[in-house]
């Protein structure tokens, strides 16, 4: 019997642990994701800056 409640406390365990992990790591994928938009939209501002402030 005490075997019994002591899988399902470890099973139970385990699966938070799981859910919490791919919690973090689909956070982590977003948080990427908008610094690389980041990243792209400052590069464009830069170029289009050059570009205005270019000689024809």
């Amino acid at each position: 019997m005490r075997s019994t409640m002591m899988d399902r406390a470890i099973k139970a365990l385990m699966m938070l642990v799981l859910l919490g992990s791919l919690g973090s790591t689909l956070a982590a994928c977003n948080t990427t994701a908008g610094a690389g938009e980041d990243i792209s939209n400052t590069g464009h501002a830069i170029t289009k800056s050059a570009d205005k402030h270019t000689p024809d």
